[in-house]
């Protein structure tokens, strides 16, 4: 990578990641993109720019005046806001990944677009899920995911165009917004928990879901396409997780650093409907033979570093 575009730059992986890898490759070499303008902070560190990726034209003609050789296909409505609009749900998720993956096939660049464990539906095995097994998914974002990840395996195989991608679990993160995923309330729960000292979750108290802090995330995603291309079988679709947690897990380590804290149940059925479908625990052990992934926090690491991080913020 040497010329790296990043489409949905404005999101929760997006915002991050910009600052990864203009540390990495420098500030010039990242352009962040999004259809909406970008903070302050993303537009003062490097080079940013309005982009519909849905347009293919516009992709094309933006990649070409970086010269971009790596995308970042980060752009799509995620599983609970997906619901309320399945239509546009796949418009937007289709439309920018086929639209990134014609110009890469035209302009000979290398692109990334996440997977998720959404890709999995009631019949998928619920603990130490496979990498390879039934994908039957009960949501449209689900549906986007499985699609992407077999457009993504057909680019790859049928022009040659250097696709990769990783399953992401539940995100954890502090830096931004909660984007409309059946896993925010794991988002949430620090934001609340700092400012309120109360939460209230709209899964069920003992609903596990593979979960995983975004700065591994962010280096999951750097180093799959850092990796050797030759060493990698699966490509668009490895598991990837670090930690399994559930609301009363978290809620509980959260009160080793404030003891007053306290959480309610207010459920909401058609979330967690959509989180009992999905895996409650993963096999990644493709990723870790293949390229070497391996997370750096767990559980208590992560609360810590994001308690002590909100509450310098509050």
């Amino acid at each position: 990578m040497k010329r790296i575009l990043i489409t949905g730059a404005g999101g929760q992986i997006g915002s991050e990641l910009v600052t990864s890898l203009r540390k990495r490759y420098g500030a010039d070499a990242v352009l962040a993109t999004d259809i909406r303008p970008l903070s302050n902070a993303v537009c003062d560190s490097g080079p940013t720019a309005i982009l519909d990726a849905q347009d293919q034209d516009a992709v094309a003609q933006t990649t070409v005046e970086h010269g971009t050789d790596t995308i970042f296909h980060l752009a799509a409505i995620l599983s609970a806001v997906g619901e309320t609009n399945p239509g546009l749900a796949y418009k937007i998720n289709m439309g920018t990944l086929h639209s990134v993956l014609e110009v890469a096939r035209l302009k000979k660049c290398s692109v990334f677009t996440p997977s998720s464990i959404a890709v999995f539906g009631p019949a998928t095995p619920k603990e130490n899920t496979p990498q390879n097994t039934v994908m039957r998914p009960t949501t449209m974002y689900g549906v986007t995911k499985v699609a992407g990840e077999l457009l993504c395996d057909y680019y790859h195989k049928k022009y040659g165009v250097d696709t990769r991608g990783v399953r992401y679990p539940g995100l954890i993160s502090y830096g931004t917004p909660p984007g409309g995923g059946t896993t925010d309330w794991a988002v949430d729960i620090f934001a609340q928990a700092v400012r309120k000292n109360s939460y209230s979750c709209f899964l069920k108290e003992g609903t596990t879901l593979p979960m995983m802090y975004m700065p591994d995330a962010i280096e999951a995603s750097i180093q799959l396409m850092e990796a050797d291309p030759a060493k990698l079988v699966h490509r668009n679709a490895f598991n990837v997780t670090a930690m399994h947690l559930n609301p009363q897990t978290l809620a509980k380590e959260i009160k080793k650093h404030i003891p007053t804290f306290k959480i309610e149940y207010e459920v909401d059925q058609n979330l967690e409907s959509i989180a009992q479908s999905w895996p409650r625990t993963i096999d990644d052990s493709a990723a870790r033979l293949e390229w070497g992934w391996s997370p750096k926090y767990d559980l208590a690491d992560m609360t810590e570093e994001i308690i002590t991080e909100l509450s310098r913020s509050t």
